[in-house]
């Protein structure tokens, strides 16, 4: 009996692991819807499964949460990582599902470029959340962080780029309206990987 309330390490720390990948996967997807509509339907149907997925370990990692006298990590410092991660996972899902709603028809070479910055944050949040399973290697882990900052920084500056052509060169209201609301969502999908490696930062600074 003892010992089931003994630290469960790995077991967080694979929730972790398995919710990045899942960022990961769901962007790549959403890279695909945005660079091919003819496949929309089947790339917002797969999202969807990974969000679904995703929820599923967001909420098996509180139920051990719960289970668990003893932690790894500090309880909120779990809590609140699962649930930005989790962020992410929901980013990625209104992106497509908005896409589809709109019926967004024409591809724009700023949301390609925007899309294609998110899978790059993404795969540097799955880098640091295995970094942090891994004993937290502060230097390394803060590297990463930095990669992860100026790809922010550059989807910011995408973001305003096109929300400028988008106001001089369209005339549609509509369009307008639709296209910003996919900028604005796919630049904040940057923002959120950026949350979690700050996140995951201060977690392996308090730890060190």
């Amino acid at each position: 009996m003892f010992g089931r309330l003994m630290p469960t390490e790995g077991k967080f720390f694979d929730l972790f692991n398995q919710h990045a990948a899942l960022c990961v996967k769901g962007a790549q997807e959403m890279v695909g819807l945005m660079t091919n509509f003819d496949d929309l339907e089947n790339r917002t149907h797969a999202v969807e499964s990974i969000e679904k997925q995703a929820d599923k370990i967001t909420y098996a990692c509180v139920d051990l949460l719960h289970k668990t006298f003893i932690t790894p990590l500090d309880r909120d410092h779990i809590h609140q990582l699962v649930n930005a991660i989790d962020d992410i996972c929901d980013l990625i899902q209104d992106t497509s599902e908005s896409t589809s709603m709109y019926d967004v028809r024409a591809v724009s070479q700023e949301s390609v470029r925007l899309a294609d910055i998110a899978v790059k944050c993404c795969e540097r949040v799955r880098d640091v959340v295995e970094l942090l399973g891994k004993g937290g290697n502060f230097e390394a882990i803060l590297k990463t962080n930095e990669e992860i900052d100026r790809l922010e920084s550059d989807a910011d500056r995408v973001l305003r780029s096109a929300i400028s052509r988008l106001f001089r060169e369209e005339q549609d209201v509509r369009e307008i309206i639709k296209m910003r609301s996919i900028y604005e969502l796919l630049e904040a999908i940057t923002d959120r990987c950026l949350d979690v490696a700050n996140l995951a930062e201060a977690i392996s600074l308090e730890n060190a």
